[in-house]
């Protein structure tokens, strides 16, 4: 296996050129994060990546030590760029640093492909994630306490269909990798791809978690 670092700035560069893509009309509509268009989720993702340590610590302790509120800052500063900017910043980014580089960038990277994702799903627009990335981020995210996929996965078997993956013990939820990746990570949109007796549980948690799912 890569290292996380390679497999997460590929991951960006992949979303980069995706970006590349899109009309201007595309970058305003929603994306699957409450509140966020697509251009919102595209300046959000690299935004940790140019903080120094002591920057994130002032960010932190300006928001209340709020992880979304932290994110929503990042969101409205990025809004005085351009699309051409959005994406060069993310290319200038591609490998993770600071924050988004801790758990040897795990953080990037599922952050990266579940972005990616709340873009894509929201516009209509499939693909299949690279098999190595998505067990990756799936190995992290039962852990990644910045989303709600511990509490998620807790009490239930799951299990990818398309890749090498299973987690957990319990009553069994089935389904393609991604699916289960974003519907850990809160997006209930990843549920109608998803089956099995743990299934009722699962969807309970995802659509009663109100926080938003960043």
């Amino acid at each position: 296996m890569a290292d996380l670092s390679s497999l997460a700035a590929a991951e960006r560069r992949d979303l980069s050129d995706y970006l590349d893509s899109l009309t201007e009309q595309e970058w305003e509509q929603s994306s699957l994060c409450p509140g966020w268009s697509v251009r919102d989720v595209a300046g959000h993702l690299p935004s940790y990546d140019e903080l120094s340590w002591p920057a994130v610590l002032l960010l932190f302790a300006r928001s209340g030590f709020s992880l979304d509120r932290c994110n929503q800052i990042g969101v409205e500063q990025s809004r005085r760029l351009s699309t051409e900017q959005l994406v060069a910043r993310i290319r200038n980014h591609a490998v993770p640093r600071g924050i988004t580089a801790m758990f040897g960038s795990a953080i990037a990277l599922t952050d990266g492909i579940v972005h990616h994702q709340d873009i894509r799903r929201a516009l209509g627009h499939p693909r299949a994630v690279p098999e190595e990335r998505l067990v990756a981020a799936l190995q992290f995210t039962p852990r990644a306490r910045a989303l709600p996929a511990p509490a998620n996965a807790r009490g239930l078997r799951l299990v990818a269909t398309d890749v090498a993956w299973t987690h957990g013990a319990g009553p069994v939820v089935s389904g393609p990798g991604e699916a289960l990746l974003v519907a850990l990570a809160g997006r209930s949109q990843g549920l109608a791809d998803l089956s099995g007796p743990g299934l009722g549980t699962l969807a309970q948690r995802v659509v009663g978690n109100s926080r938003a799912p960043q």
